[in-house]
This record gives C-alpha cells, structure tokens and sequence, in this order.
C-alpha cells in the first residue's frame, strides 16, 4: 500500500517537474507604421468594438501591473483573468502572464511585437504555454482566435490610417 501512495507522489512530482511547453505564434503584414499599430494595440477601451478575441481589457501599460482581460474563443466559452505584464516596450512590444491558479499548472506568456517591415509592420501576436495541464490541453485550438485578432487589427489600423497608395505621374 504504501508503495501505491509513493508511486502516485512520484507521478505527481513529475507532472510538475517535467511540465511539457508549446509555442503558438502567429503574423501578418500591416501595410502601417508600427506607431499606427501601436496606438490601436494600446487603445484598451476600444478593443470591445473591434477585437473578435480580446473582448475586453483595462488596466496600467506598466511592467508590473495586473491587467483584467476577457477573451471570446472560438467555440468556446468566453473567460477572464488578470496576468501580470512583464514588459512594454512603447512601440515595439507588449508581454503578459497569466496563469491558473497554482504556478506551473496552466501558464501563458502572451505577446504582441510589432516589427518594421520595409514601410509596413510585421505584427506578431503569439503565447509561450508550460504547465501540466499541457498534458490534457491542446494549445493549437487558439491558433484561429489569434488570427481572428490579427486580421480585425489590420482592419482596425488601415481605418485609423489607410494604406499607402503610389502614385503615378503622367
């Protein structure tokens, strides 16, 4: 019996110790400065009437503050937190955690970067995942609410400025 009692301690240690990770990352090309993207990205209070995903976020753009995000997921049933941001970086970067309930169970480290790409932004929207939980839940399912976001942000961002149109002389 107490063999049956060490065995399941040690299967769960392990569940914990060797918590599997996964990587989601996702782009798309904004025919706008990153400056442009940047004013809509941290525009909290109009996120409900243009992010499909992110539904509704409030709080500080300062490494260190928790922030309270609701998110609508494909099929599923919408849910809020409150991650702690890690890093801001005006222009350029915007880092969160969140994690449920006990570190190390269900963690998410989100991100949104925005590189200059020639006269555009790549717009890279993606989340580090690591927890046991990772063993029951498949991370590939949020894939299309993240591209669901990118495609409403550069929606969002050619009506806040247009895309550049060449122009040619006669």
């Amino acid at each position: 019996m107490i063999f049956l009692y060490l065995a399941a301690a040690l299967a769960l240690i392990a569940l914990f110790v060797f918590v599997p990770k996964r990587e989601l990352r996702t782009e798309i090309e904004i025919e706008a400065p990153a400056n442009a993207v940047w004013e809509v990205l941290r525009d909290f209070p109009a996120y409900p009437g243009w992010n499909p995903f992110i539904t509704h976020i409030e709080g500080t753009l300062r490494p260190g503050q928790r922030l309270k995000v609701r998110l609508s997921s494909h099929g599923g049933a919408a849910r809020s937190f409150q991650p702690t941001l890690l890093s801001v970086d005006p222009g350029l970067l915007i880092r969160w955690r969140g994690r449920l309930a006990l570190p190390r169970l269900f963690d998410g480290e989100h991100y949104f970067a925005l590189v200059p790409s020639g006269e555009g932004t790549r717009f890279v929207h993606g989340e580090s995942f690591s927890g046991a939980l990772l063993w029951l839940i498949h991370t590939d399912r949020f894939e299309a609410d993240f591209r669901s976001m990118n495609e409403a942000l550069k929606r969002r961002v050619n009506v806040t400025i247009p895309p550049r149109t060449s122009s040619m002389l006669p």
